[in-house]
């Protein structure tokens, strides 16, 4: 499938299009011959292009604003849930179901075998193609996908398996019928769950961290985050088209993308995530193999340390997290208590 490239992209397709083009040369000994012939160096001119292509990355990808960020986040070619649970896990037993009433595709989730240990992995789907993505509603979730995830939460806690979930939603679903079956109190049992559930949680954001879309299955005693994932209150459109700051208006999203602090930098300092994982120059589109192999990597290195504590240390210092986000200081009382002393 074709992919327009991002605007700040067009530079770089450039070029990538410029190396295909000469590896085909390559590949055609005819091709090859006439260009040796005429002085050229096929082989030498890719390995000047590649070197300039790296460069021109570099540059780009050093100063992208936090707009460019929520591009890259979304990008069509972006890896999604079911790519990397391909590529970390083995043996995914896909389960389906809330039972209740529906199966909700927006979220995935299963049992799974992590470096030979048996574990239970939740996820946001989203979709390549058109009928893929109004099969997975955009990755937004409905209340039957909620209840499918508490359902493998809870199965993962009765039989002692870990919990790894993977985020990338815009947001939960918001429709009418969404509310008419209790989205909100669907989010909301997830949270109340997540804080208690007796077995090691591992989050990774991995795409879009949309508001309590994301919250719904991102309770984890450890979160990490690639490099180029968002994680926000709201998507910085419908921000815009909210608040009066940007006159509500969403063509000003840029502008709302900056104020939210929605970047890993911003998370990471916030305190709201462990660990910004790093991505492939260009993205984890560019080399999907290797993002796995850093997420296989940071997984399997936090759940080391969570299996150490006993139950009830993880549960107090999960329970302690997520009291703190959020905790601000007054500095009048601050000014107060300094002239008490």
């Amino acid at each position: 499938m074709s992919v327009s490239p991002l605007d700040f992209e067009k530079p770089i397709s450039e070029l990538d299009a410029n190396i295909a083009e000469l590896k085909r040369i390559a590949a055609d000994p005819v091709l090859r011959k006439d260009a040796l012939d005429r002085g050229i160096d096929i082989d030498e001119e890719i390995a000047r292009i590649e070197r300039r292509r790296e460069e021109v990355m570099r540059q780009i990808f050093a100063n992208l604003t936090p707009w460019n960020e929520v591009q890259m986040a979304r990008h069509p070619q972006r890896p999604y849930t079911l790519d990397y649970v391909r590529l970390i896990f083995e043996d995914f037993m896909e389960l389906h179901g809330d039972r209740i009433n529906a199966d909700d595709p927006a979220i995935i989730g299963g049992l799974a075998r992590f470096n030979g240990r048996s574990v239970v992995v939740i996820g946001h789907q989203k979709g390549r193609d058109l009928k893929e993505r109004q099969l997975r509603n955009f990755g937004s979730a409905r209340p039957a996908g909620f209840r499918k995830a508490l359902r493998l939460m809870k199965l993962a806690e009765k039989f002692h398996k870990p919990l790894i979930t993977f985020v990338d939603t815009p947001a939960a679903e918001a429709n009418l019928m969404a509310e008419e079956e209790g989205i909100s109190r669907a989010i909301a049992v997830n949270l109340l769950e997540m804080a208690q559930l007796k077995t090691p949680i591992i989050t990774a954001i991995i795409g879009e961290g949309g508001s309590g879309g994301a919250l719904g299955i991102a309770m984890g005693d450890r979160v990490v985050m690639l490099e180029h994932a968002i994680y926000s209150v709201i998507p910085p459109e419908s921000c815009a088209a909210i608040l009066k700051e940007f006159g509500r208006d969403r063509s000003r999203a840029p502008e709302a993308a900056d104020a939210l602090k929605l970047t890993a930098k911003h998370a990471h300092a916030f305190g709201v995530v462990d660990e910004v994982l790093p991505e492939p120059l260009g993205g984890a589109h560019r080399d999907l193999q290797q993002t796995a192999k850093t997420l296989q990597e940071a997984i399997a290195r936090h759940l080391e340390a969570l299996d150490k504590k006993p139950l009830d240390v993880l549960l107090q210092e999960r329970y302690e997290r997520y009291r703190s986000i959020g905790k601000w200081h007054d500095p009048l009382q601050l000014i107060r208590s300094q002239l008490e002393v």
